[in-house]
């Protein structure tokens, strides 16, 4: 599914790719949490880079090289664009302000597999409960529109509060990898999870 709106589209494309982002908007929201997804589009890549820069997300984060306007666009570009990715903005229900981000990556048409990630940008919205709505969305995506059926992740051991919130939205733990990556000198372990399709 095509997730960003190139300034290159013809008018034709752009309006069908907008009539799916509105259908996303409308489908995947939660009330209770105040959030709803959409599809990011290039007009978000200001703000993506900023949230992604802040060290409260980057530390959370296996790969905590800064991002760049033109990182983020190649990432558009060779990731987004190919079909290799899907990213949305959470959105605050309230306004439409954007909250933080989340996508599907690698994903695996072959083995119907992707892997999970988030990042929660405005520090208002953290400790809410939204990444916890945000993941349950997510996952409903991933199997009712992508026709995943797994969706895996990865996470820094000791992010113990991302790790309950994956819990609480249906992931379980699957393993612990020791010494699986090397950050800033210093080996940490990463625990793996996954959610499985209920409906396969």
């Amino acid at each position: 599914m095509q997730t960003v709106t190139s300034v290159n589209k013809t008018s034709e494309n752009t309006t069908s790719e907008n009539k799916t982002s509105e259908a996303i908007s409308e489908k995947y929201r939660d009330t209770e949490a105040g959030i709803y997804l959409r599809l990011m589009t290039y007009e978000d890549t200001d703000r993506i880079v900023a949230w992604r820069n802040s060290d409260a997300v980057r530390k959370n984060f296996i790969y905590q090289a800064l991002f760049t306007r033109q990182s983020h666009e190649n990432w558009i570009h060779t990731h987004v664009e190919t079909g290799d990715v899907v990213q949305m903005i959470i959105c605050d229900l309230d306004g439409d302000k954007p909250l933080g981000s989340v996508y599907i990556r690698d994903i695996d048409r072959q083995h119907n597999k992707a892997e999970y990630g988030i990042f929660i940008g405005e520090a208002s919205a953290r400790g809410r409960g939204i990444g916890t709505a945000t993941a349950k969305l997510m996952l409903r995506y991933c199997f009712e529109e992508e026709k995943l059926h797994r969706v895996y992740l990865r996470a820094l051991s000791e992010n113990l509060q991302a790790i309950r919130s994956y819990e609480k939205a249906g992931f379980v733990r699957e393993g612990l990898l020791r010494d699986d990556v090397c950050i800033d000198g210093v080996y940490r372990d990463i625990v793996w999870m996954a959610a499985v399709n209920p409906a396969d």
